[in-house]
Parts: structure tokens; C-alpha cells; sequence
């Protein structure tokens, strides 16, 4: 009887999960007026109409576009520089270290407005507004201290001993690193790309503040559906089943790492 009620509670947290996601698909395949006027379960006049409005117009996919390329290279940027910082926090003991690794970590705790103007005048100063790069770079500012504390965890679950018996092998640093002990992390690196991939693509404030065209995110051309007539309700729908879909594939591929991560205790 317990393990019963205890399924139906979980189905029942599923299906309140889910209501959300299927009302937007809902939505997505019904016609603006049909989603004004009536109230229905599912689409009555069902079109594809809506997502062939996002396919076919650079104004919409480019959004897409954007947000992958800028969202993928803060991904390589942020694993790229945490790999080696959380090794050096992870293995040696240096004079202000836990205080630098809390200091990484307070920003990650700032609000992303904090640092939008700063931002924003930096990279007008220096050419670099309206380009992918910008973003990716203003992202690492919080997905760094993250990738760090996550990969530090997975570093000291390693033995010291594997260090020292591969150097006493004749491997070199570099060597070492990427053929032995990355591989030994590769659950680690996979949890802190995806926790860096999840927040670059879900982010807002700082993507739109330091774009206006060639950049734009996706998340910033939804805004766009707002006008005279009032909102595009169908079309906003498509975009953000659309928008679901990337992370909902990270998840997928990486659903075996996350749930070691939350084993180690370091996510």
C-alpha cells in the first residue's frame, strides 16, 4: 500500500509538472483567435502555421542562431579556464586560497544587473557590443566561479596517489591532464557544462542589454510579438516549445552525469 500511494503521489507530481509544457504546446498549434476566444484542451482548428512563421523568418531562427553560438562558446570558455582552477584549489594549499574560492563564489550570488552598465560601457568602449563574443564573455563572470566548484568537488574524490604514479611514469603535466585525470573527471566536466550551458541559455537581462542586432538572442526577439494588435499569443507559444528543446536535449545526454553529481554531493 505504501510503495502504491507513494507512485501515485509521483504521478500526480509529473502530471502538475507537465501541465505547464502541454498547455504551451497547446497553444503553440492553435490560432490566435482561437486561443482568445475559446477555451479547449486541445487544438480544435489545428496549424503548423505558427512554427512556420519562427522557420521562415530570419527575424526568429537567427535568434536561435545566436543564442547556440554564444551560449556554445561560453560553454568551452567557462570548462576551458575551471579545468585547471579547480585543479590548483583541489591539489595544493596557497595562502589566501579559501578565500579566493568564496570570492569566485559571491559571483555567482550577484544579480546580473549588478554588472549590466558596467558591461555595456566596457564593450561599447572597445568595439565589442553586439557581438556573440560579448555575451560568452559576460556570462564566464558566473559561470566560472560555478564550473570551479563543481569540478573541484569530482578533483578531490581522485587520489593524490594517481598524481604522483603517472609523473613517476615519465608523463608531463599537460599529458597527464588530458589522457589520464580528465577522463577520470569526465562525469564532473559534464555537470558543470551543462549547469553553464542551462544558465547562458535561459539568461536574459545582460544578452539583451549587450546586443541589438547581429547578436540578438532568442530570449530577447520573443519581445517582439508585443505590438498595436496586442500579443502574438500562437507564435510566442512555438517560440518557447522551440526554446525548451536544446536544454531538453543536454539534459537527455548528460541525465547520467547530474544524477552523479548529486551522488558526490557537489550539485
Amino acid at each position: 500500500m505504501r510503495m502504491k500511494g507513494a507512485g501515485l503521489v509521483m504521478a500526480l507530481y509529473l502530471l502538475f509538472l507537465m501541465v505547464p509544457i502541454y498547455w504551451l504546446l497547446n497553444m503553440s498549434l492553435k490560432t490566435n483567435t482561437e486561443i482568445l476566444s475559446t477555451f479547449s484542451l486541445w487544438p480544435r482548428d489545428l496549424t503548423l502555421a505558427n512554427y512556420a512563421t519562427i522557420l521562415t523568418d530570419p527575424s526568429w531562427y537567427m535568434g536561435y542562431v545566436n543564442s547556440l553560438i554564444y551560449v556554445g562558446m561560453n560553454t568551452v570558455i567557462s570548462i576551458t579556464v575551471a579545468l585547471p582552477a579547480a585543479y590548483a584549489f583541489s591539489r595544493y594549499s596557497f595562502l589566501g586560497d579559501k578565500h579566493l574560492f568564496f570570492w569566485l563564489l559571491t559571483n555567482r550570488m550577484a544579480p546580473p544587473a549588478v554588472f549590466a552598465l558596467p558591461f555595456f560601457q566596457l564593450y561599447s568602449s572597445v568595439g565589442l557590443f553586439d557581438t556573440h563574443i560579448a555575451v560568452a564573455l559576460a556570462h564566464c563572470l558566473f559561470n566560472v566561479p560555478l564550473a570551479v566548484w563543481i569540478l573541484e568537488g569530482f578533483m578531490r574524490g581522485v587520489p593524490r596517489e594517481i598524481d604522483e604514479t603517472a609523473y613517476i611514469d615519465g608523463y608531463s603535466f599537460p599529458r597527464f591532464f588530458v589522457k589520464i585525470f580528465m577522463p577520470l573527471i569526465a562525469s564532473g566536466i559534464g555537470v558543470a557544462a551543462f549547469f553553464c550551458f542551462m544558465f547562458s541559455w535561459v539568461e536574459l537581462l545582460l544578452s539583451r542589454t549587450l546586443t541589438s542586432v547581429n547578436a540578438k538572442p532568442i530570449a530577447a526577439t520573443m519581445t517582439r510579438t508585443v505590438s498595436a494588435s496586442g500579443m502574438d499569443w500562437g507564435v510566442l507559444a512555438a517560440a518557447g516549445v522551440l526554446t525548451i528543446v536544446p536544454g531538453a536535449l543536454v539534459i537527455w545526454f548528460v541525465r547520467n552525469y547530474i544524477a552523479k553529481g548529486f551522488a558526490l554531493g557537489r550539485v
